[in-house]
């Protein structure tokens, strides 16, 4: 999983609401067992629309997106934050996000912003034509024109996604104790081992 310390860039105004993970990534698209290529198939639905703001040139290779409340509701998909991935989008700014989403996004180092509508109002403004900037350290979106939004995230996900730690990452961080907790339990817990031998 990549780190994550600023994003920035153009950022796709597009402010739906209620937007559910069948928008997101269509059903037909579950089949494969493979992240890469999902990215082809991100909000199908609505980029089949003539003048959608995803096949707008200004936005392509655009890292953030704005969308409105509830983002990610309904099926828990976890291939609604692979294909987002994978189509660019490091970061969501949005007023609401479904828990689930918001879990599946974090866990595989997307960024999800909740901001006030006001604030979403003003940024989908800016992004139409700036761009947009997110520091996850500062914990801060800002504009050109002197626009800053704090947004709050809770610290362990703040600590993962800066360090680029997704639950392997993690596991691998705490080696050293694991080793050591392993030598322990050998030696005051011998018969484990012997057990576990003769279940073999």
């Amino acid at each position: 999983m990549e780190p994550v310390s600023t994003i920035e860039g153009r950022a796709i105004p597009w402010g739906a609401k209620n937007v559910d993970t069948d928008v997101i990534i269509p059903a037909h698209w579950l089949k494969t067992i493979r992240r890469e290529g999902l990215g082809q198939g991100v909000f199908e639905t609505v980029r089949a629309q003539p003048g959608n703001v995803f096949d707008d040139p200004d936005f392509a290779g655009a890292p953030i997106l704005i969308a409105g409340d509830n983002f990610g509701c309904g099926s828990s998909r976890e291939h609604a934050a692979w294909a987002l991935l994978d189509y660019g989008i490091r970061a969501v700014i949005a007023p609401s996000f479904s828990d689930i989403f918001s879990g599946n996004a974090f866990k595989n180092g997307i960024l999800t912003v909740e901001l006030p509508q006001e604030q979403i109002d003003r940024l989908l403004e800016v992004a139409r034509t700036d761009p947009v900037a997110i520091d996850l350290e500062t914990q801060m979106v800002t504009t050109p024109f002197q626009d800053r939004f704090r947004f709050e995230i809770d610290p362990f996900r703040k600590h993962c996604l800066a360090g680029g730690l997704d639950e392997i990452g993690l596991t691998l961080a705490s080696g050293d104790a694991i080793s050591r907790y392993e030598q322990g339990r050998a030696q005051h817990l011998p018969w484990l081992d012997t057990a576990t031998e003769r279940a073999a």
